[in-house]
């Protein structure tokens, strides 16, 4: 698994997908599949999660657990690229839902760059490796 984290509109998509070269590919925007079998890919697709933080979010207020989730996600799906906004910046939230988001989201983050092959962190579009 490769993890790709940076602030918004910093060129995360775009620099994932210009290091492809030839290889087929399929996005998820915002969303990880309910049932990964549902994915129309073969063993050369590679499969990437971009906006994984709104997944996490979406997945908070439906009541669900984004932590259980992604991990039986990743058992099927070893060699996907998750792409996310860096959240935890900035003001602390006062909403208290915004500051689980917040919280569960880092946290999450923290787990998969543990995990992962390698972890860049992506700036003005410019990639630098940081595991």
């Amino acid at each position: 698994m490769k993890l790709i984290i940076g602030g918004y509109a910093q060129g995360k998509l775009n620099y994932v997908l210009k290091r492809l070269s030839s290889r087929s590919y399929q996005v998820w925007d915002g969303e990880i599949p309910e049932q990964p079998k549902q994915m129309k890919t073969d063993l050369d697709t590679l499969v990437i999660i971009n906006h994984f933080s709104c997944w996490v979010r979406k997945c908070i207020e439906k009541g669900g657990c984004p932590e259980e989730e992604i991990i039986c996600f990743l058992e099927c799906y070893p060699d996907v690229v998750i792409i996310s906004d860096e959240i935890g910046c900035g003001i602390v939230p006062m909403e208290a839902f915004e500051r689980e988001y917040r919280e569960r989201t880092g946290r999450l983050l923290t787990e998969l760059a543990e995990r992962a092959e390698e972890v860049e962190r992506v700036i003005c579009g410019i990639g630098q490796r940081i595991k």
